[in-house]
C-alpha cells in the first residue's frame, strides 16, 4: 500500500501517501475558483492544516478558513458557515478533519443553496418523499473535496450529514445525493499525528459502522460484502495504528476501512447509533467513544437475531472461537487493548435520563429502524442502563 491508488466507488478517491498533492489539480478541473476550507479549531495548529494550506498557496488558489465548528456540529455552526461562505464570495468547499468538519461542510453546502434544505431533507422527510436517489430534486450544490484526518466516521463517502439541534438536544440526519463529495483524499500522512486515544475511538467507530451494517436485516449483499472486508482490515490494522502513529501501512489501512464503512452502512445502522446520537447531542461526548462503549451491549441485546451471521463473520476473521461468544470476546479484548472504557459511567454518564434516552433512541429512525431486531423504548432504556453500569446481561463474567 505504498503507491497512489485511484478508485471511483461511489465517488472518486485518491488513496495513498502524497494523495494531498492532487487537491489543487482537482479544484481547477472542477472550476473551484475560491473554496471555503472548513475545519475544526483544533486542526489550525496541526500538520494536516499546514500541509493543505501550503499546497493551496503554492497553487495560487485563493481560499478562506471557517473553523467555528463544534465536535458535534450544530445547525448554528452551519448557519455561521453559510454566512462566511456568502460573505467571502466562495463557490465551493474543502473539508479537512474528522466527521465534524465533514458534516459541517455538507450542511453549509446544502443550506447555502437551499435555505430550507436542512428541514426538507431531514431523514424522516427523505423516507416519506424520496424513495430513490433519482427522486431527489437537483440542487447543483457547490463542489466539495473531503480530506479526512481521522479514520472513523467515513463521512467523506456518505450522502448524509449528522447535525445537532442545540435547543432540542437531538441529532438530525440530513440526506441528499449531492452531499457526496466530488473527490475524497485518503492520505495517511494526514492521520499520523492522531493521538492514540483518538485513533482508538475513531477506529472503533469505523468497526461499529461495519458491524451494524453487516447485522442490519435489510437485504443488500454488496454492502454486506464491503462490511466483512472492512472488519478484517480493522482487525489487521487498528492495533498497529494505535501502537505506532507513524505506521503508514496501518494508517492507510484504517483510512480505507473507515471510508468503506460509509459504503457498507447504505444497508443501515442499528441500536448503537440510535443510542449514541441522543447521548452525543445531550452530553457532548465523542461519537466514536460512545459507539465503542455501547457496541457490546447492543450486540448482546441483538444476539438472537445475529448469532448465525456473526458466527460466519467470526470464521472469516479466523477467530479462535468462531461463534457469537468468540466474536464478542474479540470485541471486548480489542476495546481493552485500546484503552476504551467498559462502561458509560467511566466517562461521567449516569442513568438519570434513562427513559429520555430510550425514547430518543427509538425516535432515531435513521438507525433504530434498521437494528437487527425490533426494540422498543424500554429495551433501549435497559441497554443504556446496562452500559452505564457495565453489565453485559447473559454473559459470563
Amino acid at each position: 500500500m505504498s503507491t497512489l491508488h485511484y478508485w471511483n466507488y461511489p465517488t472518486e478517491i485518491f488513496c495513498g501517501p502524497g494523495a494531498l498533492e492532487t487537491v489543487a489539480q482537482r479544484c481547477k478541473l472542477f472550476g473551484m475558483r475560491k473554496p471555503l476550507l472548513v475545519t475544526d479549531p483544533g486542526m489550525l495548529a496541526l500538520e494536516p492544516f499546514a500541509l493543505l494550506t501550503a499546497h493551496l498557496v503554492n497553487a495560487d488558489l485563493p481560499f478562506s478558513v471557517f473553523s467555528d465548528v463544534a465536535s458535534n456540529p450544530s445547525m448554528d455552526d452551519v448557519a455561521r458557515g453559510v454566512a462566511a461562505f456568502k460573505e467571502g464570495g466562495h463557490d465551493s468547499l474543502i473539508a479537512l478533519g474528522g466527521g465534524s468538519a465533514m458534516d459541517a461542510a455538507k450542511g453549509i453546502s446544502l443550506a447555502t443553496t437551499d435555505p430550507l434544505g436542512l428541514e426538507r431533507f431531514e431523514w424522516s422527510q427523505v423516507i416519506a418523499c424520496y424513495p430513490s436517489l433519482a427522486d431527489f430534486p437537483r440542487l447543483e450544490l457547490p463542489r466539495l473535496i473531503a480530506l479526512p484526518t481521522t479514520a472513523g466516521t467515513g463521512s467523506e463517502l456518505g450522502r448524509e450529514a449528522v447535525l445537532t439541534h442545540s435547543e432540542q438536544h437531538i441529532k438530525r440526519v440530513i440526506s441528499h445525493p449531492e452531499l457526496l463529495p466530488s473527490t475524497v483524499i485518503l492520505d495517511p500522512v494526514l492521520t499520523r499525528g492522531l493521538p492514540p486515544a483518538l485513533t482508538a475511538a475513531t477506529g472503533m467507530d469505523a468497526l461499529t459502522h461495519h458491524i451494524e451494517a453487516f447485522c442490519s436485516p435489510l437485504y443488500h449483499p454488496m454492502s454486506s460484502g464491503v462490511a466483512v472486508e472492512g472488519i478484517r482490515l480493522i482487525q489487521q490494522h487498528l492495533l498497529a495504528a494505535h501502537a505506532d502513529g507513524q505506521d503508514m501501512i496501518a494508517r492507510e489501512g484504517m483510512l480505507v476501512a473507515s471510508a468503506m464503512a460509509a459504503v457498507a452502512f447504505q444497508k443501515g445502522l442499528g441500536g448503537v447509533h440510535a443510542l449514541a446520537h441522543p447521548l452525543g447531542a445531550r452530553y457532548h461526548k465523542h461519537h466514536g467513544l460512545l459507539n465503542a462503549i455501547l457496541l457490546p451491549y447492543v450486540l448482546v441485546a441483538n444476539r438472537a437475531a445475529i448469532s448465525a451471521d456473526i458466527s460466519r463473520l467470526a470464521r472469516y476473521l479466523e477467530l479462535q472461537r468462531p461463534d457469537f461468544e468468540g466474536f464478542l470476546d474479540w470485541v471486548l479484548d480489542l476495546r481493552q487493548r485500546l484503552g476504551i472504557p467498559h462502561s458509560l459511567s467511566e466517562i461521567g454518564l449516569d442513568s438519570s435520563a434513562a427513559t429520555w434516552v430510550g425514547e430518543q433512541a427509538l425516535a432515531d429512525i435513521s438507525s433504530s429502524d434498521t437494528n437487527a431486531c425490533a426494540l422498543d423504548a424500554a429495551d433501549y432504556t435497559q441497554i443504556f442502563r446496562n452500559a452505564v453500569q457495565g453489565v453485559l446481561q447473559g454473559v459470563d463474567a
